[in-house]
Formats: structure tokens, sequence, C-alpha cells
């Protein structure tokens, strides 16, 4: 970010505004990434785009992070953009395994797909989406592909004969 004052508003503005929802800021390369409060996510969301400060009018992602062996396991990372005041900002909150999240979607509803990707492909629920299902995958699929112990592989099936023989439930 090349300017000094709009990297200061995205970092010492939204922390006065939102401090105790805001748990950790970091800024790498002029990219400002915020840890917001799981529960408080769609809070934040609403803030930064109805503030004419911030005017974040898009949601460009909305994207997983598997940690195995990290309590919470799951990063779920916003990337929003504001097209009338040139910001750009990232929001982090962590979710453990069978924690759920608050959908962005009454906020944006260009989260919908990108929301449903992360349920696919990572098994993270997002409470309060309107159509929450797979969008790559067969409703009946076994797993979640993105997760770091998903075997390489997949698993043996009759699409996939080499596939390693999944655990019985």
């Amino acid at each position: 970010m090349a300017d000094p004052r709009k990297e200061k508003l995205l970092t010492e503005g939204l922390r006065e505004a939102l401090g105790h929802e805001i748990l950790g800021t970091t800024v790498h390369r002029g990219q400002v990434c915020h840890l917001v409060e799981r529960t408080a996510i769609a809070h934040v969301c609403t803030f930064l785009k109805t503030d004419p400060r911030f005017a974040m009018n898009y949601c460009s992602d909305v994207i997983g992070v598997d940690w195995p062996g990290r309590d919470p396991r799951f990063d779920v990372v916003y990337v929003l953009y504001s097209v009338p005041n040139r910001l750009r900002v990232r929001l982090k909150v962590q979710v453990g395994e069978g924690e759920t999240v608050p959908s962005v979607t009454s906020v944006w509803r260009g989260a919908d797909w990108p929301e449903r990707e992360v349920y696919d492909m990572f098994g993270i629920v997002f409470d309060g989406h309107p159509d929450l299902k797979r969008i790559y995958l067969a409703h009946d699929w076994k797993g979640h592909p993105l997760r770091k112990d998903y075997p390489l592989r997949g698993y043996k099936d009759r699409y996939n004969p080499f596939g390693e023989e999944a655990e019985q439930e």
C-alpha cells in the first residue's frame, strides 16, 4: 500500500472502531490483515461495507486454510475491496473442527459461491447461508479434498479403484 494514510485508516481506524472484535493485526508488504472474533465476522463486514470511510463494497474472495495440528484448525480469510476508496483489506477468522462461521451473504450476495466452495472443499459450515451445499463434488461424496488429511489419491470407490480405503464409520 503506497499511501500511509490509507494503511493507518485500515489498521488504527478499524481497531478504534471495532477494537474488541479485532483480535490482532498484521501488515505484510502493505497488505493489512485483521484477525477477527469468529462470531463477530458478519458485524465487522457490515461495518466495513456501510461506513463511508471504508465502503468495502466488494467481497472478492472467501478462502479456507487448513492447519492440522493447530487448535483451532482452520482459517477462513475474506478479501474485501472498496472500489470508491481504493482500499483492500483481509479479514481472518479461526475455526475449530465442528464450529461454524456466520455467513456474510447478507452483506455481499457475491459471497454465496465462495462460502459454498469453502464448505465443499474444507467442510466448514456457514450459519445463515441461504443454500449451503456442495458445488464441485457429489452430495454424497465422503470427505473434503483440500483438508491436509485427505488422501492424495482420494478414496477408493467405483470411479477410483486406485484410491485409499475409507475408514469405517
